[in-house]
């Protein structure tokens, strides 16, 4: 049985870490608004936790499978907003807006120039 791909490994990874990311940064913005802030500080630091759990393998992964550390990091910023989009929409309730897709295009424009030969 041959393990997953490094590409599969470091960015299935850094795609589950950036769900955590995300529920850290912003989920207290609805779920505990009516909490102090530093109830909301304890609460997304342990989610952080587990996003650094994850984020911390993917990139030790990736960086010894042969990806640089700028391809990583625009990588990273892809699925960062991959992962945000529906979260903003299905989760917090917030309207779909056309500046998501022109926002996407500018990375994948990122991606192109920081993956090329």
């Amino acid at each position: 049985m041959s393990a997953l791909p490094v590409s599969l490994q470091t960015f299935g990874l850094l795609a589950l870490s950036n769900v955590f990311m995300t529920f850290a940064w912003y989920a207290h913005l609805r779920d505990l608004s009516a909490k102090p802030w530093w109830v909301a500080a304890l609460v997304s630091w342990g989610i952080a936790l587990a996003e650094y759990m994850l984020q911390v393998p993917a990139n030790r992964i990736g960086y010894a499978g042969g990806y640089s550390l700028a391809q990583l990091k625009i990588s990273q910023e892809v699925i960062t907003l991959a992962v945000f989009v529906p979260f903003s929409i299905y989760y917090m309730g917030q309207p779909f807006k056309w500046d998501y897709v022109w926002a996407g295009l500018c990375l994948m424009g990122a991606v192109y120039f920081i993956f090329r030969s």
